[in-house]
Formats: structure tokens, sequence, C-alpha cells
């Protein structure tokens, strides 16, 4: 028993995987959140909010929680264990008694503050067992959270179709609450390691006057803001994209509808598959290069290299599904990246002993951009001069922004590169 509390995969990794992959389906909101609007006779827009809250309360929750999980990681699994299953059956029992502010307060607030727990509490633990391989180690993570909208979605549809919306809700809260707790019991620190309030604790204010922790904050930020921003309106604009195929044409809107559904449900499980092999594969990439920063400039250049396509093709006007396409999984798996490398970043520039509080702050900048990055997109498709090409007008837009984000994290290596140049020549 005590080389199976010792190993890292069932100390580190399994617990980590059976946290984050549950609170990961808070991306399945799109399977039910029509249904939740025609069950509570509310209109698309207001009941959206619910996923907006859950994504700001969890950046900001974590914002708040690192100095509890630097000091306490076994109450912190916990709290988020009691704040997702509870908000997420609140959300069951708010959808039965016809009331939308309870839809807000559980799935938004209570869950949402489980979610920002919940995702902050593998992070270190992973990078303490795996001092080696820290990338790596957070990318399988964090891969958790990206994979669980292509694990979860299709089980809540047949829950849906078989026992209903709100029995769904009841049933996976069961579920969720057992691999949650299972988490929290495997879920410890490496042997010999012991919490130190003297170095474990940090600032905030000292972390908030830094440039360098703006610079990485405003690159994370653009990131997700762009990623919501896209994978917000990709439906759309795979619509638009096949209508113009000759053999859709013709079709009426039903007819068109089901013609493509099929099609929309592939891309949207690659989609997936991208976003968790980003959270994998730039993650690892970053354990073997000098500086972190050069993964999100990966990422960047990546991102403007795609959306440039979109602009110098007119790939959404000309029905070029292969450069949509390109542009739709690229981004996808950077927006994956930049979550999964975000850990081991912050330990390079603040180091191990505080990454808990100083991933939490970062994570502050996703509370925002889950506010923002759907509204960006909403309203730049809503004011396009042309109406026809609506959905081509946000590629100029995005492509700005990961400007703007590559100059950011270019500053902070740079920034990085000079600290390093000067501790040699003290030494010297």
């Amino acid at each position: 028993m005590a080389r199976f509390t010792e190993n890292r995969w069932t100390s580190a990794i399994i617990p980590a995987l059976l946290i984050h992959i549950p609170i990961g389906t808070v991306y399945c909101w799109s399977v039910f959140k029509q249904l939740i609007a025609d069950r509570l006779h509310a209109s698309p827009a207001s009941v959206e909010w619910g996923f907006s809250l859950a994504i700001f309360f969890l950046g900001m929750s974590a914002a708040f929680a690192g100095p509890m999980v630097e000091k306490n990681i076994k109450k912190s699994a916990l709290v988020s264990m009691v704040c997702f299953v509870v908000g997420f059956a609140g959300t069951g029992v708010s959808i039965a008694l016809n009331f939308l502010p309870g839809v807000f307060i559980c799935y938004g607030a209570i869950m949402g503050i489980g979610l920002g727990v919940g995702y902050l509490t593998p992070v270190k633990n992973l990078m303490l067992w795996f001092a080696d391989n820290k990338g790596l180690a957070t990318g399988i993570a964090v891969a958790g959270f990206g994979l669980a909208k292509a694990i979860a979605s299709p089980l809540m549809e047949y829950l849906i179709g078989t026992v209903g919306l709100v029995s769904m809700f009841f049933i996976l809260a069961a579920v969720y609450a057992v691999m949650m707790f299972v988490g929290f019991l495997l879920i410890k620190r490496p042997a010999g390691w012991v919490y130190d309030p003297a170095t474990s604790h940090v600032s905030r204010k000292t972390i908030l006057k830094k440039p360098v922790f703006w610079g990485i904050w405003i690159a994370f930020y653009i990131n997700i803001t762009c990623g919501l921003a896209l994978i917000s309106q990709e439906k759309d604009i795979l619509h638009d994209v096949l209508k113009a195929f000759p053999q859709y044409a013709n079709l009426n809107p039903a007819k068109f509808a089901a013609a493509i559904s099929g099609i929309i449900g592939l891309v949207l499980a690659v989609d997936s598959v991208f976003n968790t092999a980003g959270r994998v594969g730039f993650s690892t990439l970053s354990d073997h290069l000098k500086r972190r920063e050069t993964v999100y400039q990966v990422i960047f250049i990546m991102s403007i290299a795609v959306c440039l396509l979109q602009i110098f093709t007119n790939s959404i006007g000309n029905a070029l599904l292969w450069a949509v396409l390109a542009m739709l999984f690229l981004v996808n798996a950077g927006y994956g990246g930049g979550f999964s490398t975000l850990p081991v970043l912050l330990d390079q520039h603040f180091g191990t002993k505080t990454v808990s509080t100083t991933h939490g702050l970062t994570l502050s900048a996703w509370a925002f951009a889950g506010l923002s990055g759907n509204q960006l997109a909403s309203f730049v498709v809503a004011h396009a001069p042309d109406q026809a090409h609506r959905y081509a007008a946000l590629i100029p837009v995005l492509t700005g922004l990961f400007v703007v984000a590559l100059i950011s994290i270019s500053l902070v290596k740079y920034l990085g590169d000079r600290n390093v140049t000067k501790a040699v020549e003290d030494r010297g």
C-alpha cells in the first residue's frame, strides 16, 4: 500500500485527471443551453450568462485560492468537489423549479468556484512529482480538462434523450462526486515536501507590480479571448462555407441543417482532439526549450499565419473549407497549449514555491476573457459593414490581437533574458 501511495502516477496524474475531467464538462454548455432556455421560457442570450458567470468565477476564485492550494492540497481538492457537485446538482434543481436565477447562482457562481479551485489544485503537485518533465506532466493533466467535452457531450446527449434534462444533472453529479472524491483521497505531495510559510508565501501586490507578470497576463488573456471569439462563431462560419457547396445550395434550411449536422459534429470532435493535443504537445515542447516563452511565440506566430491565410485567400467567402479548417484546428491547438504551458512559464519567472499563487492570479485573465471573447465576436459580426461576409470581418481583428500578444510575450522573454544576464554578471 505504501508503494501505491508513493507512486507519482497515483498521487499526481490520476487524481489530477479525476478532478479535471469532471470540471472540464463546463465546456459542454452548448449541449443543453437551448434546452434550458426552452424549459424556462427564457431567451438564449439571457441563459448564456450561466456560462459566462461560470468562467468568470473560475478565474476569480483561482486568483484568490492560490494560497490555500499552496498550504493544503487536500482541503482545496475537497472544496473543489463540494462546490462543483453542489453547483452542478443545484443547476438541475433550478431547472426543475423553473428558476433561472438559480442557474446563474448554481452553475455560474457555486460551480464556478469549484472549477477555479479544482483547476488550480493539481498543477503544483504535478510539477513537484515530475520535476524533470514539468511541462509534460501539467500538459497531460490539463488535457483532461480539454478532453472532457469529447467524453461528456455524447454521454449528456444520451442521458437527456433517455432520462431527461433534469435527471441528467443529478446522475452526472453523482458520478462526478465519486470521481472527485477518489481524486481527493489519492492526491498528495511528494514525501519530504513540507509547506514553509516563509518561502511559499508571496505578496500579491509584489507580483502585480512586476512588468513580467502583466506581460504574461496580457498574452494569456488575448490567447483565450481570440480562441473563444473564434470558437463561439465556428458553427456559423462552417454553415456559411458549406452553404456555398453545390450539393447544398438548393436545400431548404431544415434539410440543409440535417445534411451538415454530421460534418459539424465531426469538426467539433476534431477541434477537441487538437485542443487536447495542443495542451500536451506545446507543454512538452517547452521542456526542451531554453525559454518557455518561445512556445507562446510559436503559438502566436502560427495563429497569425493561419489568420493571414484566411485574409489573403478570402477562404470564408470563397468556401475554401481546407483553409477554414486549418484555422479552426490550429487556433484550437494554440488555445489549449496556452493553458498547459502557463504554469511552467510562471515557474520559470517566479519559482515553484509560489506557483499556485502566481498561477491563480494569472488565471484571472480567463475570468475576463470569458466575458469578453464571445461578446467581441458578436459585436464585430453584428457591426460588419458587409453583412454578406460578416464572419470574415472577425479574422483581421483576431490577427491584430495575436500580434499584440506576440509583442507582449516577446517583451517578457527579453526581460527574462536580461535578468539572467544581470544575475550572471553579478555572480561574476
